[in-house]
């Protein structure tokens, strides 16, 4: 019951705020509340305290007792929804799909997928050495099994 009574109210606040969405919910036997969200231009600390405000000012603490984290993803956490890939476009990710792990620059995001494009070494095709060329990596988002960014210094 009190599970749904924070996911009500949860729902509620990201109903209001359409820019956000949530990642993840965990709620532990003794009512510690984790909360991750993710938006569509980033997640500053006045999202995350908006979330827990529209949670905890909502609830007595007379009658439950919990305690509330609502964080964001983070820079380096896998994407675990199809939406998480827009705000990227333009960085470097990792993927991996079955048929093996693709680095490159997202270039584009559909309905449907991705394109990476990466710089890859080729025999060539006449004589000894190598060339280098352009690659292109359209990837199906039912085919993502880890996507990250990668973090560049």
């Amino acid at each position: 019951m009190f599970t749904d009574i924070v996911k009500n109210l949860l729902n509620k606040a990201l109903e209001e705020r359409q820019d956000l969405f949530l990642i993840d919910f965990k709620m532990s036997n003794d009512n510690a509340i984790k909360i991750i969200i993710d938006g569509d231009k980033g997640v500053t600390v006045e999202d995350c305290i908006y979330i827990s405000r529209a949670i905890e000012h909502n609830i007595d603490r007379e009658e439950y007792d919990f305690s509330l984290d609502v964080m964001s993803a983070g820079a380096a956490a896998p994407f675990k929804l199809p939406r998480q890939f827009a705000k990227h476009e333009g960085r470097t990710l990792e993927v991996k799909t079955e048929n093996g792990k693709f680095e490159g620059k997202l270039t584009s995001v559909s309905d449907d997928g991705i394109t990476l494009e990466r710089k890859a070494r080729e025999p060539k095709p006449v004589g000894k050495g190598k060339v280098t060329v352009q690659k292109k990596e359209n990837i199906a988002f039912k085919d993502v099994l880890e996507a990250k960014v990668i973090i560049k210094f």
